[in-house]
């Protein structure tokens, strides 16, 4: 089957044909956290997604080199160049160094990704192990005569980039509206321009992190790490980078401006971008009280959760709604997905039961083709989920007997939910939850065993008594050719 992959590519604002720089060699780079606190929904819709791309780009047989940075340094608060380190501040709060809050956070971020059954990137860099290659990258800027030195630190100069170079390339940001503004603002600090961003930072004495540079002691800007090990990792042009919408201005913008004064090209040739997460119609935010962290989703120890929702929950809900659209969060719409997602699986459970017939009554084919074309479509996650739901009305249907399929749809049934459910969305079997649940699932067996042995001897008002008492505790038994299955109702 042919498959030709269309991606939205933020830079040009409209679906391309992926067509990789170098095949079968596929480079992709996403922001990963700053690693100051736990990893909250914010946090798992990049990495969700950006996971369901790159298990797709493997499936469709390339080899991907996924490169996800950790910001250990050089991001303040809010985002400015002004104002404390977050990772410093949080490590002079807990009075702990630095780096044991950078490994706690990234532990923790690491455990949690695997819970969402994220497949792990094959470069995982953090910035403060780059710090080399951000000062040389500084030195390319400044001799190429888009920056300027004040006071120990070094400043990107937006204005005089853009007499050459168009900044807002990828936001539609017009310079002309920026400048016209920040001109207003001048003189509040050692910048030309407020929109000037930090390359390097003299660091004051009591900043914790800091590094000897040709410049002062100091250590690199936020948007610089992506830059420097983009390029050491993957080349100064490679194929995908992307993050979350709030990435996108100032930070990708800042480091296409970065990439192209010091390398004389743009870096990128797809950037991706998913959107945002809102809580119940509101951004999320600490001072809102709605950030939630997935410690918390998973555990249900938050103030807005009315339960835990598990892991795969979790990734079924994020990959029902398309990367590009606003995904909003509620317990109503995480119940909703735990449901469909149980019952995927619960289909997925009868299809390896079913019998073969002598013949099909449906086409697989058209439904696989259907499965790629949504794939194919901008990873267009909630269609293919939608095609998949279809397979479960016929993995039912066939179970009661109402269509059949030959031995060769049935293996390619199979295949397509093997293939699609698993190896791209990422979605796992989720085992009993405890002990407790364990032996009641061995006791319910137990009692359909005789219930079997009931209807066996012709004893149908013991069989018919067992079924009616389980229905009375909400356990609906569904009598089948081979025995009889059982499921808990909600």
């Amino acid at each position: 089957m042919e498959n030709k992959l269309f991606i939205h590519n933020t830079l040009s604002r409209k679906k391309e044909l992926f067509e990789p720089l170098n095949p079968p060699l596929v480079g992709m780079y996403v922001c990963g956290p700053t690693v100051y606190g736990d990893a909250h929904l914010g946090h798992t819709r990049p990495a969700i997604t950006f996971d369901l791309i790159f298990r797709y780009l493997q499936h469709l047989g390339y080899k991907v080199r996924y490169v996800r940075n950790i910001t250990d340094v050089g991001h303040l608060e809010n985002d400015a160049d002004e104002g404390e380190d977050k990772i410093a501040k949080k490590a002079r709060l807990e009075q702990l160094e630095p780096m044991e809050v950078v490994q706690y956070f990234t532990d923790r971020y690491h455990a949690n990704m695997d819970q969402l059954n994220t497949k792990h990137p094959s470069i995982e860099p953090r910035a403060s192990g780059h710090i080399i290659e951000q000062i040389e990258m500084v030195k390319k800027i400044l001799d190429a005569g888009y920056a300027y030195e004040k006071n120990g630190s070094v400043y990107f100069d937006i204005e005089k980039y853009s007499r050459s170079h168009r900044y807002g390339i990828l936001s539609g940001r017009k310079i002309e509206d920026l400048l016209n503004y920040t001109r207003q603002l001048e003189g509040q600090d050692e910048k030309k321009s407020s929109f000037d961003f930090a390359l390097w930072k003299k660091a004051t004495p009591e900043h914790i992190m800091k590094w000897p540079s040709p410049w002062s002691i100091g250590y690199p800007g936020w948007h610089l790490e992506c830059s420097a090990m983009g390029t050491k990792y993957l080349g100064e042009y490679f194929d995908i980078h992307g993050g979350g919408m709030d990435l996108l201005f100032p930070h990708h913008e800042s480091e296409i401006a970065q990439s192209v004064a010091a390398n004389g090209k743009e870096p990128v040739k797809y950037w991706i971008h998913n959107n945002m997460i809102t809580i119940n119609g509101q951004k999320m935010g600490k001072s809102l009280n709605n950030a939630v962290s997935l410690n918390e989703l998973f555990s249900g120890q938050h103030d807005l959760l009315e339960k835990a929702y598990s892991p795969m929950t979790i990734r079924f809900f994020i990959l029902q709604a398309h990367y590009r659209s606003t995904l909003d969060f509620s317990n109503e719409a995480l119940q909703a997905s735990e449901k469909g997602f149980g019952k995927l699986m619960s289909a997925m459970e009868t299809l390896e039961k079913l019998k073969p017939a002598a013949q099909s009554t449906v086409n697989i084919e058209e439904l696989e083709k259907n499965c790629y074309d949504a794939m194919n479509d901008d990873f267009n996650s909630p269609v293919l989920i939608s095609h998949l739901f279809e397979g479960v009305r016929i993995i039912n249907s066939v179970n009661d007997g109402k269509e059949s399929l030959n031995e060769k749809d049935l293996i390619l049934l199979k295949k397509i939910f093997n293939e699609f459910v698993f190896d791209i969305l990422g979605l796992t079997f989720e085992g009993k939850s405890g002990r407790q649940d364990d032996l009641l699932a061995s006791l319910i067996d137990s009692i359909l065993e005789i219930r079997q042995e009931a209807k066996a001897n012709n004893d149908y008002a013991t069989s018919d008594k067992i079924r009616d008492e389980l229905n009375k505790l909400k356990i609906r038994v569904k009598d089948t050719k081979d025995g009889a299955e059982w499921s808990m109702e909600d």
